[in-house]
């Protein structure tokens, strides 16, 4: 047999009746094996053609046999890397290592494969996942977090940064209730019982001036659609609200990918992280790099300062070798895919499937929804400590001007937008 790859992480040979053996070795091994026997087994139920079939599979020595699907490609534009793993999506499966490297030619039929699915995703087995956080979000717990009042103070703030004209930044602040919606200032306090508050960000992305645009339309989308659902009972949004977030991330992903067809606004996408509080139920919905922290207690503490937990998930192939433990903050800040996303909303991409989720937003903890400009300034350990800090000092900046200027300063490579909610 010939030998095709030798690496820490697999060997794959190619045999004389043209039959591809692969034999996993090196961390998460048997997970990478699973999740590609899986993976190979679901795209032949669905009838893609353009990947390889499993024929043989050894859990026991971790070696599994495929077709062929002929010469690796060295070259290819863009484009068609974004169509090929667009058209993949189609069948609910993503690609978490979505690059040209994946990518090979099937000369018997003049057709482009994908191959390698030891990191990838089943969709379908994402939407079936009920969202939850540690305590859970079974509908009575909802209801229960529903019928509490908090008194919510917040800041916001928004940079260009140092090298760019324009910002493709936006962020959204407002209070919704049977009188309407009422846009809030860059600081400020209400409670809960007044309305439901909205915050979000989002980061624009496209040509030209189109990521302005595509920032703008996420949060126009939003101002639109979230208020309606303020007229209903506890009970019904209890049940509802995963379906609601979906609808509305769905909602902006048909506009941006409809306006994408322009010449001028193609690839238009963006990221976006949403909280909507409603009582002292804290509900978000996320997309992309973009973040939300959750700033809480430790376990048995009753002082400052917080700890800091990230919510949201990145939605880059490095936000998930993070998760999974294969490397560290410091790895990830350095690592250069670190800006390449599979998850947006527009941007070519097929399937949309947001992380949704909630909680119950106590008295005391703070909330951070940020763009990645804020994060490649500032380590966790720097945000966390700004936020703690601001409570005992008194400064004439809001804490998210001054958590936004700290990142501008240490970096401000890229817009850097944050906004701060803590409750009272």
């Amino acid at each position: 047999m010939l030998e095709a790859k030798n690496t820490q992480r697999a060997v794959v040979r190619i045999g004389y009746d043209g039959r591809v053996h692969k034999q996993f070795l090196g961390p998460n091994a048997q997970q990478r094996f699973d999740n590609e026997c899986r993976v190979l087994k679901y795209l032949e139920e669905k009838g893609c053609s353009f990947v390889p079939r499993l024929l043989e599979s050894n859990p026991k020595t971790l070696e599994m046999v495929t077709s062929n699907c002929g010469a690796r490609v060295e070259h290819i534009s863009e484009g068609k890397i974004k169509e090929l793993f667009a058209e993949l999506e189609s069948f609910g499966v993503r690609h978490d290592d979505a690059f040209l490297r994946n990518i090979t030619y099937r000369s018997s039929d003049g057709r482009f494969c994908i191959i390698d699915f030891e990191f990838s995703t089943i969709l379908d087995e994402i939407s079936d996942q009920k969202p939850t956080d540690s305590k859970g979000s079974d509908q009575e717990a909802c209801r229960q977090a529903m019928t509490g009042e908090l008194k919510v103070t917040w800041s916001a703030y928004s940079h260009p940064g140092n090298f760019r004209n324009n910002n493709e930044d936006r962020f959204l602040a407002v209070i919704s209730n049977h009188q309407g919606v009422r846009y809030l200032g860059k600081v400020g306090c209400a409670t809960s019982g007044d309305g439901n508050m909205i915050f979000a960000v989002a980061d624009g992305m496209g040509g030209e001036r189109s990521g302005e645009l595509a920032g703008k339309i996420a949060i126009d989308e939003l101002t639109r659609m979230l208020p309606k659902a303020q007229s209903h009972n506890d009970r019904f949004l209890a049940e509802t609200y995963p379906q609601i977030l979906k609808e509305l991330f769905l909602s902006i992903h048909k506009e941006l990918s409809r306006i994408g067809l322009d010449v001028h606004c193609r690839n238009m996408g963006s990221t976006f992280t949403v909280v909507w509080i409603h009582g002292r139920m804290a509900m978000y919905a996320h997309i992309g790099d973009t973040r939300l922290y959750r700033l809480v207690r430790a376990e048995g503490e009753s002082t400052y300062p917080l700890k800091l937990a990230q919510v949201s998930e990145d939605h880059t192939f490095v936000g998930w070798l993070r998760r999974t433990g294969q490397i560290n903050e410091r790895q990830a800040r350095f690592h250069p895919r670190k800006n390449v996303l599979s998850r947006a909303l527009g941007a070519g991409h097929q399937i949309i499937e947001p992380q949704i989720g909630w909680f119950e937003l106590m008295a005391g903890e703070k909330l951070l929804l940020c763009t990645d400009g804020v994060i490649d300034g500032l380590w966790d350990h720097a945000i966390r400590d700004l936020l703690n800090e601001s409570r005992a000092q008194d400064h004439e900046k809001s804490v998210a001007e001054r958590l936004v200027m700290a990142a501008v300063s240490e970096s401000g490579r890229d817009n850097s937008t944050a906004i701060i909610v803590e409750a009272l």
